[in-house]
């Protein structure tokens, strides 16, 4: 009688179980995806991590992901989990129960891929689930670091104060990436148009000219007949030339995606003259801020920095954490490794380490981190009044060159006949 009981049972599992889709990382750092059938998603989860893979995203075959967007939806910016974050600590700090906040906020948001998400977390915590577990099944909106965070809060009883430093956080990261951003994008603008101008040039003015100093009868000057000849290979392999640009930028966005190439590059970037320094600026700034509010929010050290590393932005950097982390499971102090590592600059090491050494180093990381805030905002600064005047006498020069080139027949001929 026992054994068609089991066999029973194991039907009913079977018929309660279903695909699920998964995206993991080894630790390594290499992305993993598969399919597996489990009863939910908690049970794909824990199967992942007994394998040794850090679960990224886990979705049922054939359903929607709650954290992508959908067409016409949106999608959720940085700015809409920071209003979410500081509004939800108002609203906790104020004694709401925690669904009923949820409720609210996701009953106001414009966002309707956002407000998505968020009846989804409610619901989960309706049902039983802490407020990171539900948090942790949308991993594209709220990071590791977000989810640790919280649960740090939920155990401490501390959630208020927590979400708090998270939207104090997240503030000050969406003002750096601006920073970044601001650097970035004057330079590229100022580069398409001059690519842009110089394509008109050669494509449609030169061939005109080209057919009136045909008219001429007599040998070009070099600087004319060099624009012309770069104008009739531009006509002539205009569609070789824009497919290879295409494909040199497909090969570094894949170089860039695989796990050696994604060193190699950081590794570049790092190095590059002008952006490197704000790179490097930037990734000291990221990893004092998010390791010293970890820290403060009573994380362990060894989490604290496994989650910096994740968030570090930086292949490089995340190395060189990863190795001051073992340094310190094998009991050494923070110091010493970082001072290894070549990455982080001697000032960055000692504060840390007088920080260490009193049992402030939270605090010191956080000085630290808006200290080399205002140094990206200087080094970008000073980067955007360099590439100015560069980038304008570069365009001149584009456009003033092929003026010349293009009047220097008509000068001569004017020379002849006087």
């Amino acid at each position: 009688m026992a054994a068609p009981a089991v066999q029973q049972k194991a039907t009913a599992s079977k018929k309660n179980s279903a695909q699920f889709l998964w995206e993991a990382k080894t630790k390594s750092g290499e992305n993993k995806k598969g399919e597996m059938e489990a009863p939910d998603i908690e049970a794909v989860n824990a199967r992942l991590k007994s394998l040794g893979l850090n679960p990224t995203k886990v979705r049922k075959k054939g359903a929607l992901d709650g954290a992508i967007s959908l067409p016409g939806m949106g999608g959720v910016t940085g700015k809409d989990i920071l209003i979410f974050t500081r509004q939800f600590a108002t609203m906790i700090d104020a004694g709401l129960p925690l669904v009923q906040c949820l409720d609210i906020l996701a009953s106001q948001m414009d966002n309707p891929a956002f407000k998505k998400v968020v009846f989804a977390i409610k619901s989960k915590v309706e049902q039983g689930s802490t407020f990171a577990d539900a948090l942790k099944e949308h991993p594209k909106i709220f990071d590791e670091l977000y989810v640790q965070l919280c649960a740090a809060g939920e155990v401490g009883g501390i959630l208020d104060t927590i979400l708090n430093r998270l939207a104090a956080y997240r503030e000050k990261s969406e003002k750096l990436k601006a920073k970044v951003k601001s650097a970035m994008t004057y330079p590229s603008v100022v580069i398409l148009v001059a690519i842009g101008v110089t394509a008109l040039l050669l494509l449609k003015v030169t061939p005109v000219f080209e057919k009136m100093f045909a008219d001429f009868n007599s040998k070009l000057p070099g600087p004319t007949q060099v624009v012309v000849d770069m104008s009739k290979f531009a006509q002539a392999y205009f569609i070789h030339t824009v497919v290879g640009i295409a494909a040199v930028v497909f090969s570094f966005t894949w170089s860039y995606r695989q796990p050696k190439g994604r060193k190699f590059w950081d590794k570049v970037f790092l190095k590059m003259p002008l952006f490197g320094d704000v790179l490097r600026k930037v990734a000291v700034a990221r990893f004092t801020r998010t390791l010293g509010t970890m820290i403060s929010s009573g994380v362990p050290i060894l989490d604290a920095l496994d989650v910096t590393a994740k968030t570090a932005g930086n292949r490089t950097v995340e190395e060189a954490i990863y190795y001051v982390r073992g340094k310190i499971a094998e009991g050494k102090n923070i110091a010493g490794p970082l001072l290894e590592t070549k990455v982080f600059p001697s000032m960055v090491v000692q504060m840390i380490g007088v920080g260490e050494a009193t049992g402030a180093m939270d605090t010191m990381l956080n000085k630290i981190a808006d200290f080399y805030d205002d140094e990206v905002d200087t080094a970008v600064s000073a980067l955007t009044s360099m590439i100015e005047p560069l980038l304008m006498v570069f365009l001149g020069g584009v456009v003033g060159g092929f003026l010349i080139a293009m009047y220097l027949p008509i000068f001569s001929l004017a020379g002849a006949i006087k």
